[in-house]
């Protein structure tokens, strides 16, 4: 077994009567790497991302996910993850030092660990004078990179990034992105998500979902090449325009 690879799938489906949101998924993701997962509304990659968060069983086909099995192994699945949605995955009614410390007990940190993490984080982030504040008082994108570090407290071997940076503004998504490239030369697996194909371009490689199916994947500049695009949004648009589903 290749110890570089994380992330391994082969033929993953996954069904819901007669509906195959997943269909037949196979793909590699290697420890470190910055893996995009990008696919039009409808494309499956919801989906595809809870069975390898262990909060789906598939219905068949077989993957490993930090070196345990998506049907046994998930609760050693769950703790060897990191987890950051669309959504803003902190509580608002807790303070920044509050939700810091309350993720790391999550994370099954001691209490050690959580007091020098979370003046670390604090420091990090830039965030000293804000670490008594309510975060729901906080700008989107001070939530979006605070929430990003939380998710990464426990130094899991795999972080799932759920469209992070909906919302927030340019210069806010680079700034993210930097603490992205961190995480992975740290050797932590970054497997993102986002609708913003100029994002796509700072991925290592990137697997495109059409209806159900992985129809293209390799590195920006080879996908570049394959479909004579300029740019990501080309490619994206050449993939996309013959889905037929509207919906994930």
């Amino acid at each position: 077994m290749n110890t570089d690879i994380v992330i391994t799938t082969n033929k993953l489906t996954k069904k819901f009567g007669d509906f195959i949101a997943t269909n037949e998924i196979t793909f590699d993701v290697h420890k470190g790497e910055i893996f995009g997962f990008l696919g039009a509304n409808g494309a499956g990659k919801t989906t595809a991302m809870r069975m390898l968060c262990g909060l789906s069983t598939p219905t068949s086909g077989t993957a490993t996910i930090a070196g345990h099995d998506i049907y046994t192994g998930t609760e050693k699945i769950k703790s060897n993850i990191g987890y950051m949605s669309q959504k803003f995955s902190l509580y608002e009614d807790l303070t920044v030092l509050e939700n810091i410390e309350f993720f790391g007990g999550i994370y099954g940190l001691s209490d050690k660990e959580i007091r020098l993490k979370s003046d670390s984080l604090i420091e990090t982030l830039g965030m000293k004078t804000e670490s008594k504040k309510l975060v729901g008082s906080l700008p989107l994108g001070w939530k979006q990179k605070l929430a990003f570090s939380v998710a990464i407290l426990h130094q899991p071997s795999i972080v799932f990034l759920d469209e992070p940076t909906g919302g927030v503004d340019p210069v806010t998504r680079r700034q993210f992105w930097d603490l992205i490239y961190e995480a992975a030369d740290s050797g932590i697996t970054v497997f993102v998500t986002t609708h913003y194909m100029d994002e796509a371009e700072y991925c290592n490689r990137i697997s495109m979902m059409v209806d159900g199916l992985i129809k293209a994947l390799d590195t920006p500049a080879n996908l570049k090449n394959q479909f004579n695009a300029a740019s990501m949004d080309e490619v994206f648009f050449q993939l996309a325009r013959g889905a037929k589903r509207k919906a994930d």
